[in-house]
């Protein structure tokens, strides 16, 4: 059996029918905006050791030897330099570590973290 309607008619609206809309489908993305990034700085003193600079960037912050030493030579030469730059959460992880390594070393080595002038 056909049942059929008159054009004016439509068949009974279905739970949800109401909320429905006709129309283009736009497809809205969303745009994930990059975190802001941090600088790790590593501040000089008169007695971390040389050696215990470049291991540290080493083994916390994964730099290559010649890198390592290079950071080294910059903070003990200008007083300051950058170790990595890295999300908020990352860099005071490092820091952390690295902070805690120094202590453990007696070492009063000083680290600090500085927004990046980065405007995306």
């Amino acid at each position: 059996m056909v049942i059929r309607l008159a054009d004016d008619k439509k068949p009974p609206a279905r739970r949800g029918d109401s909320e429905r809309q006709t129309g283009l489908v736009l497809d809205e993305r969303t745009r994930t905006k990059k975190p802001p990034m941090y600088k790790v700085l590593l501040h000089n003193d008169d007695y971390t050791t040389r050696e215990f600079v470049v291991w540290v960037l080493q083994t916390v912050f994964h730099k290559d030897e010649g890198a390592a030493i290079a950071i080294m030579s910059h903070v003990h030469n200008h007083g300051i330099g950058v170790a990595g730059i890295y999300t908020f959460e990352v860099a005071e992880t490092k820091v952390t570590k690295t902070m805690a390594l120094a202590k453990a070393q007696q070492f009063p080595l000083q680290l600090s973290i500085e927004p990046t002038d980065e405007s995306d």
